[in-house]
């Protein structure tokens, strides 16, 4: 962040901004815009696409513009954008494809779409930063090929928890303490929540029932933590992850067996504990004379030690992923290498056949994290490439569904890529 902040204010002072477009207009989209506009030196957001244009616009208003102008193809937005003037689409392709934006930011939260957007970007040379945690969990060792491949970063975001899990851990790494497990601090787990149990809350927070339903049913959390795997290359000690109840996150160091953790590390949650919603990373030296001095500082005993971080501000932290990328090619969350853990579909009730599966926060299924091999040696079908798919047979509560039970919608390019993906890393 210090690093970042005085780079920024240089690129403010030299009047040449970093340029920003935004794909996405949602709530989250709508904060980012409004952050980057109102607190962040040295960025500005060029454009926003989103489906219905006056979202778009809204994005802009609240943050205190008064006059953007609609754009239709590549040469309008690219004539805005020379001119300072403030540029709304419903086409996404004129962002990915115009010169003079340094970066996209993905914030639709869609699988097929947000592929289709961040592959168009990677090959038009704009740096991608996700806030779609759906699509990385599921292709993102592919993208980062493309991304590899093209000379551009791909990278999940700071201050979502991936984000916010990975500044963490390699801040533990760089004090010379070795990670050991990765950890989200989870409110709540019920796999059975819906978007009808969860309607009152989503109307509260203006937020999308089928959005809020992936926080409650354990979906998001299980593709925030693939995420992690694949960024760190630990995977996970039981399907769903082991998630103990506890008070105070500080008590997560005697809930993991510390023999498995260093057979390979892990990551894994714990639930109900404060501060929350947050993160930690268990950090492990052996070192006495170094244990010596951890207890001076009120650490602990040692050898295992918890790290933590108490909040997360996903669009608050999301312009300075941007500015690693543009700035400094650093990813703030991206894989390593091929998938480590992939999130599977699993039935939320009993399903008959010819049903189509409403996907991600709906009625039908719940995501849960499984290791990369067993999900492939078995098959199973990964949460984020279940909706519109149709089941072939009956399937009951709390079964995994797998590809063998399904018809998957035809054409889609998320399917292309992951059959990629498999060809690649196996």
């Amino acid at each position: 962040m210090i690093i970042v902040d005085t780079a920024l204010k240089q690129r403010e002072d030299n009047n040449n901004p970093i340029n920003v477009a935004v794909v996405g207009a949602g709530y989250m989209g709508r904060g980012l815009v409004l952050q980057i506009l109102t607190a962040i030196k040295g960025m500005q957001v060029v454009a926003v696409s989103n489906r219905t244009l006056a979202t778009a616009a809204v994005a802009y208003e609240q943050a205190g513009v008064e006059s953007v102008e609609t754009v239709e193809s590549v040469a309008q937005l690219e004539d805005a954008i020379r001119r300072g003037q403030y540029a709304i689409t419903d086409d996404p392709m004129l962002l990915c494809e115009a010169e003079g934006i340094d970066a996209i930011v993905e914030a639709t939260g869609e699988v097929e779409f947000g592929a289709h957007v961040t592959l168009r970007a990677i090959e038009y040379g704009k740096h991608v930063i996700l806030m779609n945690a759906e699509l990385d969990a599921v292709v993102g060792p592919i993208l980062k090929h493309y991304a590899d491949q093209a000379g551009v970063v791909i990278s999940n975001i700071d201050g979502d928890q991936p984000g916010v899990v990975m500044n963490l851990f390699r801040w533990v790494d760089a004090i010379g303490y070795r990670p050991l497990l990765a950890g989200n601090i989870k409110g709540l787990q019920d796999h059975y929540r819906n978007p009808e149990t969860q309607k009152g809350f989503a109307e509260k927070h203006k937020q999308k029932p089928k959005m809020i339903t992936s926080f409650a049913d354990g979906t998001k959390i299980s593709m925030e933590m693939a995420v992690v795997a694949n960024a760190t290359g630990f995977g996970v000690g039981q399907r769903g992850m082991y998630g103990p109840e506890c008070k105070h996150v500080t008590e997560a160091v005697n809930l993991f067996d510390v023999d498995e953790l260093l057979r390979g590390g892990l990551v894994d949650y714990i639930l109900g504990a404060e501060p929350g919603p947050g993160v930690f990373v268990l950090g492990y030296n052996d070192n006495p004379i170094k244990q010596q001095y951890a207890q001076y500082l009120k650490m602990g005993d040692g050898p295992l030690y918890v790290f933590y971080t108490p909040y997360h501000l996903p669009h608050l932290e999301t312009p300075l992923t941007v500015a690693r990328a543009v700035l400094f090619g650093d990813a703030a969350t991206a894989p390593i290498g091929g998938p480590v853990v992939d999130v599977i579909t699993t039935a939320k009730i009993d399903l008959k056949a010819g049903t189509t599966l409403d996907g991600i926060g709906g009625f039908h299924a719940y995501g849960d994290t499984e290791n990369y091999p067993l999900a492939a040696a078995e098959s199973f079908l990964p949460m984020s490439l279940a909706e519109g798919c149709v089941l072939k047979n009956d399937i009951p509560k709390d079964q995994v569904i797998t590809y063998d039970d399904v018809i998957l919608p035809e054409g889609r390019l998320v399917d292309r890529l992951r059959a990629e993906q498999t060809e690649m890393f196996g």
